[in-house]
């Protein structure tokens, strides 16, 4: 049986999204293509893209002197510093245009492939740290 190993902060929102969409997929019973899309349209991944879940992050932590709860440990500010900028690029590469979603020819546009691409990439990111890891009970869509 293998024990759960600390999570370093960076994989926070990457496992956020990625129980989300694979409790779109189970629920729906769709392939794990259709639940990311199905995410792009959620209120989690709205909160996300806008970066309301990075700042709710944020004052909980400053709230509690930046002591994460789960783990008791003080987060360092270079942590801080690399969770800012990961808000930051979730802002970017998750924006949001809900009305552009498809073209006529019901392919999605650019800006809404790069946001499908860029969670694709962060599941397969956390599912690679659950596999070096040796967490194999936390992979569900099996992605890599």
């Amino acid at each position: 049986m293998s024990k759960i190993i600390e999570k370093p902060y960076v994989l926070h929102v990457a496992e956020v999204i990625y129980l989300e969409i694979f409790q779109i997929k189970k629920s729906e019973n769709i392939n794990n293509v259709e639940a990311v899309e199905r995410f792009i349209g959620s209120d989690k991944y709205k909160k996300i893209s806008s970066g309301k879940f990075h700042d709710e992050w944020f004052a909980d932590l400053k709230k509690n002197n930046f002591v994460d709860q789960d783990t008791g440990k003080k987060v360092p500010s270079e942590t801080i510093r690399l969770l800012e900028i990961q808000k930051e690029s979730m802002i970017k590469q998750l924006i949001q245009y809900p009305d552009l979603y498809y073209a006529k020819s019901h392919f999605p546009l650019e800006i809404s492939q790069r946001a499908f691409d860029h969670l694709w990439r962060i599941c397969e990111s956390y599912e690679l740290w659950c596999r070096e890891t040796n967490q194999k009970k936390l992979i569900y869509l099996n992605l890599v």
